[in-house]
């Protein structure tokens, strides 16, 4: 998930994931062997806690409150927060972090790259144990969730989070198209033409759109619509798909647009700044824009994604906590690590404000979690969150994103048809497949 950023001091210049990782890994690592110390204690009470993480935006003012409550309760702790730029440049220092073996004592990713990032070689296990001495077990994370930090049978990260694409509905405009329940909920529809009957409606409001999406992220509305319609992706060998589920994903992509009832064009910054602007009443977006809308002062609400073709599934992602490879076990700071992963898993109710829904369990069963409008009313498309199909260069901030949504954004403004977007598509997709796995 990318959020907007205001970026901290920056980290070195990120060189390119595939060619650093192609040949420098382990020079990377020789490089790094002098950074930062390995001694897990200062002096002879303090335990050195190293974060790495890759908040900026509104996310990084909520990880900041987070972390200054949590340094309080750990006066015990010197805890040393870094923060790098979101996507590449962090992925990359991290890999190089991980391969020096002493850069950091805990990092955050998205759970979508775990695999990519090298469990068991880059990343150690979670000890689970010592995980349950704090109170995080499997029954306390939603099981989709847990699975996916799951590798091999071993447990490789600890979910403090899910996000994910989901529907934003101005209630003014709605009410006055007459698609709100008597609660003041939009109301569901029932597959595609109901939804777009919809999005008319709307639209005889607005005089402008029914609706706004990031076309330059096309990805996200691709695989919702083709994981609702059953839709798998593989790459043993070649790209195993499901052509005809394709099409009709990216069918609806280029009719949104071409009916007129959303823009063929609107990048990430300007998608939320159209539906704040009202010349749309519904967005589609990450959970991580609520915070536009609320600075706005919209009367807005939120809900998941529509099941355009049957359940209500939506692309996203969850952000992780793992532990980098050590070269010399360290029981001091891993103890440290897993706990403080605990505590924010326990005090993720803060998190909760930036749109993301808690991956604990005690968290969003709770009534104070009850009481957050509008993130109570899509809490429960956390179940349906649906990650990316498993490959090195896929997840967040991923080639296999890039290029897909590169090309499927000329569906949405027409320079380009659903087919050969889709065959353009493949033969990308290939060309990843047969680039040997940096890790």
């Amino acid at each position: 998930m990318r959020t907007e950023e205001t970026p901290l001091p920056a980290p070195a210049p990120a060189i390119g994931r595939r060619g650093f990782l192609a040949g420098a890994l382990t020079a990377a690592g020789i490089g790094l062997a002098g950074c930062g110390g390995g001694i897990a204690t200062v002096g002879e009470s303090r335990t050195v806690l190293r974060q790495w993480n890759l908040f900026t935006g509104g996310d990084g003012v909520r990880m900041v409150e987070m972390h200054d409550a949590y340094q309080r309760e750990h006066p015990q702790i010197d805890f040393r927060p870094t923060t790098y730029l979101w996507g590449n440049p962090f992925y990359t220092k991290f890999a190089m972090g991980a391969a020096g073996g002493r850069a950091f004592d805990v990092a955050t990713l998205h759970l979508s790259r775990l695999r990519g990032m090298g469990p068991g070689t880059l990343i150690d296990p979670i000890p689970v144990e010592l995980l349950a001495e704090y109170g995080v077990t499997p029954d306390t994370v939603l099981p989709n969730v847990w699975d996916k930090c799951t590798v091999d049978g071993e447990l490789y990260a600890i979910p403090l989070d899910t996000h994910l694409v989901v529907t934003y509905y101005n209630r003014e405009i709605c009410a006055r198209a007459g698609v709100l329940d008597p609660q003041g909920r939009l109301i569901e529809t029932d597959g595609v033409e109901e939804f777009l009957d919809l999005l008319a409606a709307v639209k005889d409001v607005t005089g402008g759109y029914g609706v706004v999406m990031d076309t330059t992220g096309a990805w996200r509305q691709f695989w919702s619509l083709y994981r609702q319609l059953g839709g798998e992706m593989t790459f043993d060998g070649d790209v195993g798909i499901d052509d005809d589920k394709a099409l009709q994903a990216l069918d609806f992509l280029r009719r949104v647009s071409e009916e007129g009832l959303a823009p063929s064009a609107s990048d990430a910054p300007g998608t939320p700044a159209n539906f704040v602007n009202g010349i749309c009443g519904l967005m589609f977006a990450g959970n991580w824009e609520i915070a536009t809308a609320q600075a706005a002062g919209m009367d807005f609400g939120m809900r998941p994604f529509p099941g355009l073709y049957g359940d209500e599934l939506g692309q996203g992602d969850s952000h992780a906590l793992v532990l980098p490879h050590r070269r010399t076990r360290d029981d001091a700071a891993v103890r440290a690590a897993v706990e403080y992963a605990a505590w924010m898993l326990k005090h993720s109710i803060t998190w909760a404000g930036g749109g993301h829904v808690p991956a604990y369990l005690p968290v969003t069963e709770s009534a104070e979690y009850a009481r957050l409008e509008p993130q109570a009313d899509y809490r429960d498309a956390a179940v349906n969150v649906q990650f990316d199909p498993e490959a090195w260069f896929s997840g967040s901030a991923a080639q296999l994103q890039n290029e897909a949504s590169s090309l499927f954004a000329g569906v949405h403004n027409g320079s380009t048809t659903p087919e050969r977007a889709l065959d353009a598509f493949k033969r990308a997709t290939r060309k990843l497949i047969e680039t040997p796995a940096p890790v």
